[in-house]
């Protein structure tokens, strides 16, 4: 991505002026690797943070923001508003994450 754009998680920048151009959002859908199901499956006996799912959810919300951040930059927008990101089951096996927010050119 060529244009820096600033993310915030605030619904407002106090003291700067700025346009607002509108919703923008990005999302993934991604499933889980058999191993990685598998291995979790064992896991959930003795407990514990499942690992192979941390990294797979913090991928899947890196992609999701490189995407809302693309549409912004295609709408002319140099910052993101109040950011927010939800993930849910879409079916048995994957996952969808998204991210939004609001598109803002600060002046």
């Amino acid at each position: 991505m060529a244009t820096k754009i600033d993310i915030y998680s605030v619904d407002i920048i106090p003291n700067k002026e700025y346009e607002v151009i509108g919703l923008v959002k990005g999302s993934i859908v991604q499933s889980k690797h058999f191993g990685r199901d598998l291995m979790a499956s064992f896991k959930t006996i003795i407990g514990g943070e499942l690992k192979g799912y941390t990294e797979m959810i913090n991928e899947a919300r890196a992609i999701a923001t490189d995407r809302m951040l693309e549409e912004a930059t295609a709408l002319g927008a140099n910052a993101v508003l109040g950011v927010t990101y939800t993930t849910s089951a879409v079916m048995q096996g994957a996952s969808e994450v998204i991210a939004y927010g609001t598109a803002v050119k600060i002046k």
